[in-house]
């Protein structure tokens, strides 16, 4: 897997329209992969995720499977230019019981609406936000369940989930729909994860490294980020 760092210019209107709508960041990123002969996204496993230096400045993650084109990106798109690395020996690498800071910007979602039609079939329903942060924290752990991982408490005056949950408000887009002109608002609910994690089986939290966490990757949610503990 290759890990892109991609520091970019606050200045450029292309990054300024990128960041406004999701579906256009969405857009500029698999302009890196034109190899592909499917959906991209899908295909090379890409994930990415915005996040935000100090003082402010962009920076985009994007995993993949191959190594991405970048040369394909808008004239001065770019603050510096991008470090690559591969991050497969390091992902091949985790064992169980290993701990790891993590970081996830994710959808937290639930489906509602789900039963039955009067034709019998279970309807897919449709996704609302987890609104409260005990909701939220709720999700990760089930989350960490399914993929392989477990979250790590600590106790101080009282017990204290060793996470942050950063609610960073709505991500939003426009989707125009086949060849007309009609557009269709996207709208995401969005919150940053931080912490520290124990793995518990290796294999499922190898191929939610890989394959991201949760709805809407195809929008920067998903992508997991780790990096070791020294002690803990």
């Amino acid at each position: 897997m290759i890990l892109s760092k991609l520091v970019l210019n606050p200045r450029s209107r292309d990054v300024v329209r990128d960041l406004a709508d999701c579906q256009e960041l969405h857009r500029t990123i698999l302009s890196a992969f034109s190899q592909a002969s499917g959906p991209a996204r899908a295909q090379f496993r890409v994930l990415f995720r915005i996040d935000y230096l100090q003082d402010g400045t962009p920076v985009l993650l994007v995993q993949s499977r191959p190594r991405p084109d970048w040369s394909k990106l808008p004239r001065f798109y770019l603050a510096q230019p991008v470090d690559i690395k591969d991050v497969s020996q390091a992902y091949a690498a985790v064992k169980p019981g290993a701990t790891l800071r993590f970081r996830l910007r994710a959808n937290p979602t639930r489906r509602i609406d789900t039963k039955s039609g009067p034709d019998g079939r279970r309807r897919n329903g449709k996704r609302v936000e987890l609104r409260t942060e005990a909701q939220k924290l709720e999700w990760l752990r089930r989350k960490g369940a399914a993929h392989g991982f477990e979250v790590l408490t600590v106790r101080a005056s009282n017990e204290v989930l060793n996470v942050r949950v950063n609610d960073e408000g709505k991500l939003r887009g426009y989707r125009v729909s086949g060849n007309t002109r009609d557009k269709k608002a996207l709208t995401f609910a969005s919150a940053i994860f931080e912490g520290v994690l124990r793995v518990t089986d290796d294999s499922a939290f190898k191929a939610a490294l890989e394959q991201g966490i949760g709805p809407a990757k195809a929008y920067g949610f998903g992508m997991l980020s780790v990096a070791p503990v020294a002690r803990y």
